[in-house]
């Protein structure tokens, strides 16, 4: 199953959504924060929806590639985000469970966030 994530700050704060089975799940005003702390909740928030949804085979899509890319260890985590880094570390994961970097026009998280700041309907 395919889920997608996506973070942002907007001067009203942070925000994220998770798009799993094609149901976009949006939380706006998490408080102040960056976007990079957005990102970093956005992929919290989507490996607890696989763990919630009992899935058993996840890949994980988000834009975010310095996140990504620190989640799979490849480059080193920043001391601001090495809380989020152990607490995503910390959940647990589906069975078969990968992590992957795609394009902001291929993420359908971050497509849902845009819709909603247009004013449009999600569907």
């Amino acid at each position: 199953m395919k889920i997608f994530f996506d973070g942002g700050y907007r001067p009203g704060g942070m925000e994220y959504a998770v798009v799993i089975g094609g149901r976009a799940r949006i939380v706006r005003d998490l408080g102040p924060g960056t976007s990079m702390t957005a990102e970093w909740l956005a992929l919290i928030a989507a490996t607890k929806a696989a763990q919630e949804a009992g899935l058993i085979d996840v890949l994980l899509l988000g834009d975010a590639a310095a996140v990504v890319a620190q989640a799979n260890g490849k480059v080193r985590v920043p001391p601001a985000h090495v809380a989020h880094f152990a607490e995503w570390t910390a959940l647990p994961r589906p069975p078969r469970f990968r992590l992957r970097h795609i394009k902001r026009t291929q993420n359908l998280a971050g497509i849902a966030l845009g819709r909603v700041h247009q004013g449009l309907p999600l569907q």
